[in-house]
């Protein structure tokens, strides 16, 4: 928990989905025993529980990360490294992605960017190190889960390891 100024505290919240989804959530909060009530409440209405703390969180690394158009794929690849960054893959047909010691992201970034390499998206944030595939009435419930944490006043943002492969459902 980290206390600034103005009173706002940013805390971590753990917890189950259906089917034993793994939920993190980064929060930012005057009065973090109000959203741990709140986040119970909405954990149980959708078929989870709020976990103590470490119940959930080993499951993720926290990783930086970078979207680029895969115009030259071996030219970026060449540079990202060379700047220091952990990998270079594809994640969509025309779309590689940079990883990065979350340390080093900033720093990896604005090489990149003065080598002429603009992201698309970049971000440092936590990353399931495996996903759990869900049937697809437990994959809906889980959706809803997570989006119903979304809107919770607090919540910055929200992570799970579930990996949800119909299209109709994957849009989390």
């Amino acid at each position: 928990m980290v206390l600034n100024p103005s009173g706002v505290q940013r805390v971590r919240f753990e917890g189950y989905g259906p089917e034993g989804a793994a939920v993190l959530l980064e929060c930012r909060t005057e009065d973090p025993e109000r959203l741990r009530t709140v986040l119970r409440q909405v954990f149980r209405a959708h078929g989870g529980a709020l976990g103590a703390e470490g119940a959930v969180s080993y499951l993720f690394d926290r990783v930086g990360w970078m979207r680029f158009a895969a115009t030259d794929p071996a030219r970026l690849a060449a540079a990202a490294y060379a700047a220091g960054a952990e990998r270079v893959c594809g994640v969509e047909p025309q779309e590689l992605e940079v990883r990065t010691d979350p340390e080093e992201f900033e720093a990896i970034r604005r090489a990149l960017m003065r080598a002429g390499w603009e992201p698309s998206a970049a971000a440092v944030s936590e990353r399931a190190a495996q996903t759990l595939a869900l049937p697809a009435g437990a994959a809906l419930r889980c959706r809803e889960l997570l989006e119903a944490l979304g809107q919770i006043k607090g919540v910055h943002q929200v992570y799970s390891n579930v990996s949800i492969s119909d299209p109709r459902l994957a849009h989390v």
